[in-house]
Formats: structure tokens, C-alpha cells, sequence
């Protein structure tokens, strides 16, 4: 639409009325190029009745997890697993399931302007960090789901988090945290699997054990508040993602009740 509109405005300027037709036929040309360049996100906006920033958090996410999956050139069963599991934690419907998948679709491709798109994000949600940060977990989940992650999912997330302004630094420190998140949530049993969770449960924290009781006082409140739900919706995240905010929430309190008992036992 700004390109058609644009490019009459122009074309009148310079050469009157044939600029303006011809300005209004380039415009089109330039809209639908961008259209492709940058996702079609309509849908979203239509199926899960929301505004156009929330509809393209929404298309943003699993695109850029349909092009993670595919990095090493093929997604695997696990993947698409992970895709799907995700859809049904967040509830959507049948029509929201199929503009997501959709969505992933789009980013599997091999011409899909990952950056492009990723910039686009960053450039509607730039002044609320914790968002960012949010999104960038939601890639992690997607790179993780093997157990590891291959270095051209690496790479990829590292153009998130460029993209993104994060540091590489915390893109380590998030994906520590991540799969550290999944050991942790396994049920300790022998003394030996019990410290491995404690260990864990540090990581989830981003702290060592090392760490003083008002330093994990303050890594506990910091990363609560960063994943408080009220605040991300606030902040615009959809609702339909605020249950990963949930469940991180869930993860960072587990793991700080166990460092406290751990902690008070050894006194």
C-alpha cells in the first residue's frame, strides 16, 4: 500500500499525471516485492484477532523456528514435534494451528529473508527488552529439541541475537540456562542425579554456587521480572505466548526453592 501511495506522490511531482500512473504501477510492484520479502502476516492478524504488531510476533516465531529446523537441511521428526507441541501449549484453534504451521512453512523455505524478517521484529519491539529476550528463548527451544545444538543452528541463532542487539555473551548465558532447564526438570533420585539438578538449577539462574544468598536473591527477582506474564503482555507478547513465559516462571522458582533447601541443609 505506502509503496503504490509513494510512488503517485513522486511520480506526480516529477512528470504530473503520466508520473502518477506511472508512480502508482511501480508502487504496486515495490508492495508486493516487500510482501514476499517480509512474510504475509494478514493472516495472523485475522485468525487470532489481534493487531498487526502481535500478528507478526506471532508469524515472526514460527517462521524463524521453521528456518532453524531446517538448517542442517533436513527438519526432523523431533522437530516437527517440538513445533506441534508447541502450537498446543499455547492453545490455539484449528484455524490458528494452520496459520502457524503456515507460518513455519514459509521459513523452511531456502529463500526465506531470515534477517530481514528478524530486523523487522526488532524494529516494532526495540524499546522492550524483555520481549526480545522472549523471542530469542522461544528459537531456543526449537534449536535444543535434539539434545544439542548443531553449529548451523548456531549460527543462525546468532543472527537472532545480533539482529536483536543481544550479546553473544547472553545468548550463551540463555542457552546454558536452557539446557541446563531440561536436566533440572528431570525427578532427582540417587544422591548423584540429585546433584547434578542442584547444578542445574545454578544454571537455570545464570549463578554459580559460589554466589552469596543477596547475589541469588537478586539473579531470582531479575529473571522473574523479566518473565513476569502481566508485564510481557503489557509490553505487547500475545497472549497465546505468555504460557512459555509461564512455564520459564515455573522453572526459575523450582530451581531457586532448591538451592534454598540446599542452602538451609548445609548450615
Amino acid at each position: 500500500m505506502w509503496g503504490k501511495i509513494l510512488g503517485a506522490l513522486f511520480g506526480l511531482a516529477l512528470f504530473k499525471l503520466p508520473g502518477l500512473v506511472l508512480g502508482v504501477l511501480v508502487g504496486h510492484y515495490f508492495d508486493q516485492w516487500f510482501q514476499r520479502k517480509l512474510g504475509n502476516w494478514e493472516g495472523m492478524q485475522s485468525v487470532f484477532g489481534q493487531d498487526d504488531e502481535q500478528a507478526l510476533f506471532m508469524y515472526s516465531s514460527f517462521a524463524a523456528m521453521g528456518h532453524i529446523a531446517k538448517a542442517t537441511g533436513v527438519v526432523t521428526k523431533a522437530h516437527i514435534n517440538q513445533a506441534s507441541h508447541f502450537m498446543q501449549q499455547l492453545g490455539l484453534n484449528a484455524q490458528q494451528k494452520k496459520e502457524a504451521q503456515t507460518a513455519f512453512r514459509d521459513g523452511k523455505a531456502v529463500n526465506f529473508p531470515f534477517r530481514l524478517q528478524i530486523t523487522e521484529f526488532y524494529q516494532r519491539y526495540k524499546k522492550r527488552p524483555d520481549v526480545l529476550q522472549l523471542f530469542l528463548e522461544i528459537q531456543l527451544s526449537i534449536a535444543c529439541v535434539e539434545g544439542k545444538v548443531e553449529q548451523e543452528q548456531y549460527q543462525l541463532l546468532l543472527q537472532v541475537a545480533d539482529c536483536l542487539h543481544i550479546s553473544k555473551n547472553t545468548l550463551e548465558q540463555l542457552l546454558l540456562a536452557y539446557q541446563a532447564q531440561s536436566r533440572f526438570q528431570q525427578n532427582p533420585g540417587t544422591v548423584q542425579e540429585h546433584a547434578k539438578s542442584l547444578i542445574a538449577a545454578y544454571q537455570v539462574l545464570g549463578c554459580s554456587p559460589e554466589v552469596t544468598e543477596q547475589e541469588l536473591k537478586r539473579a531470582y527477582r531479575k529473571l522473574m521480572a523479566q518473565h513476569h506474564p502481566d508485564k510481557l503482555m503489557a509490553q505487547g507478547v500475545p497472549a497465546a505466548m505468555l504460557d512459555v513465559a509461564k512455564r520459564r516462571t515455573q522453572d526459575i522458582q523450582a530451581a531457586y526453592e532448591l538451592i534454598k533447601q540446599q542452602r538451609t541443609k548445609s548450615h
